[in-house]
């Protein structure tokens, strides 16, 4: 019986190697496929329709957790319920109550009281009724994964707001931003080295040696320039 794994990400500040790492923990046998993020767009779920396409009854398929297999409860739980039928093992290692084979050892159990009629129709109902209590407890799962994710997200949009506003209190000019350090790296080279600060190079030698664009050197000299109180060139 084969073993998979997927893995997903929804946005590109989301480490997809921690999905794979916590399921090769539990499943080191397990084929691992992964939905990267391009930088730009999801994929899809191309990675799962391949799984989907190989997956053979008795197989399993491994999820971080219930919020990987899907992208919202409805989607998830048709899935969920096709596979079950399917015969295919469902695990998902943050939320094991939810696993396919908690549904299937209780109809396992009905399965052993079979013989007539009358057990026939009690299996059926079982089935539904463990396929209603499977729906509710995967919506409710994705409900909280949901709330975690729309969190974290509220959390990043207070953090931006108050870095904004520090930002603010400390003096910065509206609509300045932050340097990068190779920014301030190449600034550092053209204070040292150009001719208009008292530097040998030429401006074209400059911006050789700190390695950057034509462009950028112009920007930034002229942004040096502008921090002066005064100051004279030499080209």
């Amino acid at each position: 019986m084969a073993t998979y794994g997927y893995c997903r990400v929804s946005t590109h500040s989301q480490r997809i190697e921690r999905q794979e790492s916590n399921i090769l923990e539990k499943y080191p046998q397990a084929v691992i496929y992964k939905e990267a993020f391009t930088g730009t767009k999801l994929q899809g779920r191309k990675e799962l329709d391949k799984i989907l396409r190989r997956v053979n009854p008795g197989d399993t398929i491994v999820f971080d957790e219930v919020s990987r297999m899907s992208r919202n409860a409805e989607e998830g739980f048709t899935l969920y319920q096709e596979l079950f039928y399917k015969n295919i093992n469902l695990v998902f290692l943050k939320e094991p109550h939810i696993n396919t084979t908690t549904y299937r050892d209780s109809l396992n159990n009905g399965l052993a009281l079979t013989g007539n009629d009358i057990a026939d129709i009690y299996i059926d109902a079982t089935n539904r009724v463990l396929m209603i209590l499977a729906e509710k407890q995967i919506r409710y799962a994705f409900e909280q994964a949901q709330k975690e994710v729309d969190y974290l997200h509220t959390r990043t949009k207070e953090g931006m707001m108050r870095a904004k506003e520090a930002g603010h209190i400390a003096g910065r000019r509206a609509g300045s931003r932050i340097e990068t350090r190779k920014a301030m790296s190449a600034k550092e080279t053209i204070r040292k080295h150009n001719k208009s600060f008292g530097g040998s190079l030429s401006n074209e030698e400059t911006w050789r040696l700190a390695g950057i664009s034509k462009i950028s050197f112009y920007k930034y000299k002229r942004e040096i320039l502008d921090g002066c109180e005064s100051g004279k060139t030499h080209d």
